[in-house]
């Protein structure tokens, strides 16, 4: 079943709104907006919408969504779980059920509005309930994801010898990609390595700048069938294979209850990804990789078989992920310096890329891998034109 979804389902349209600390419209509005572009981009009515896949995190519902753009009736609607994990397998479901006929005209989105609202383990008042896992880390100072994935990446470090350097090569190469993106919310801030260097601490040994924005905006695509596409206002950008990845005894963040907490849900998704697909790790020509924090890069980077355990640090090396260099990766900005929506503007950067209308464009680029967090349950999706 994985194997006949190749290039049977095609993002037609995208939409995006500016990325920005603050936004005053509602977190309703930037969907309805961002649905309606994807439309219009695609060349589709918005009354032929008959499908809707969201992240279960997602605030607008796909009633209130439905009424505000005018939707046809939905025949399929669904939700997929685990915030940062879950961008690439919203696009993989809807690919599905437009394979399976179970809609003709999809859209995906997701809207958040982080940048001028609260983060949610900084709220006053009474203690949130927390997960059984948290409840050994809570009591620890263990308080928010940062400090999660900080004591990943101290494991990290200290058992590859990966150095503080060869960690900043990563949000460097994103910062350059940014700076020519006007979108970018670091368009016009050129970042050095001795402003990483000297940048306070977050949770040691994670820096200002290896954490993602906290922004406000929206983005969505419009998905129908490759037949379809063919004959729509944009150049179809193919979905050719998804999979999702959930290893055994997975616990959210960090793992404290497996031998190896470093062997991330990449290598169980990468391995339903590439068995559905035609295309390996050596033929992606471009990645946009989930990077709520910097470490997450290289983990993807070893999971999905791009270099091998512990080297990801020097693989980063020498320009290795800008563009001209062996493997361009988030070439809008990312996270880290274009905007976190849960990782969504990583899709949509997909989609330009393979239309060849990148502000970072790569040369010839045929094929995109796009992935889901490292710390969550995760899904990715591969791109071609």
């Amino acid at each position: 079943m994985t194997v006949a979804l190749q290039d049977r389902a095609a993002i037609a349209g995208m939409g995006e709104t500016r990325y920005a600390k603050h936004l005053d419209d509602t977190e309703a509005a930037l969907a309805a907006r961002v649905v309606l572009d994807a439309c219009e981009d695609a060349g589709v009515s918005p009354g032929e919408i008959d499908g809707m896949v969201s992240y279960s995190v997602e605030s607008v519902l796909d009633t209130a969504l439905s009424n505000l753009v005018g939707s046809n009736d939905l025949s399929f609607f669904a939700n997929v779980g685990y915030g940062g994990g879950g961008g690439p397998g919203c696009v993989g479901l809807m690919a599905m059920a437009i394979a399976a006929g179970r809609c003709e005209v999809g859209v995906v989105w997701r809207s958040r509005k982080r940048g001028s609202g609260g983060r949610p383990w900084a709220q006053g008042g009474s203690a949130p309930l927390v997960a059984v896992a948290a409840e050994f880390t809570r009591p620890a100072g263990i308080l928010r994801p940062v400090d999660e994935v900080a004591m990943l990446a101290r494991r990290y470090l200290h058992t590859y010898g990966i150095t503080r350097e060869q960690l900043a090569n990563v949000a460097l190469a994103f910062r350059r990609h940014a700076n020519a993106n006007p979108r970018a919310t670091m368009h016009e801030r050129p970042l050095s390595l001795a402003d990483y260097l000297a940048a306070r601490w977050i949770s040691e040994p994670l820096c200002l700048f290896d954490a993602c924005l906290e922004s406000d905006g929206a983005a969505a695509v419009v998905m129908v069938s490759a037949e379809r596409a063919r004959d729509l206002r944009q150049p179809p950008v193919y979905v050719h294979a998804a999979a999702q990845g959930m290893p055994a005894r997975m616990v959210p963040q960090v793992n404290y209850f497996v031998d190896d907490p470093l062997l991330t849900p990449s290598r169980v998704c990468a391995r339903q990804l590439f068995a559905a697909s035609d295309i390996g790790p050596a033929d992606i020509d471009v990645a946009q990789i989930y990077d709520a924090f910097s470490p997450l890069v290289l983990w993807s980077l070893e999971g999905y078989g791009f270099c091998g355990q512990g080297e990801a640090g020097s693989f980063v090396e020498n320009g290795a992920i800008e563009v001209g260099g062996r493997l361009p990766v988030n070439t809008s900005g990312g996270s880290l310096s274009e905007a976190y929506v849960h990782g969504f503007n990583l899709i949509t950067e997909g989609v330009r890329q393979m239309r060849g209308t990148s502000t970072s464009q790569v040369d010839g680029a045929e094929t995109c891998l796009v992935t889901g967090s490292e710390t969550v349950p995760t899904s990715a999706i591969l791109l071609r034109r």
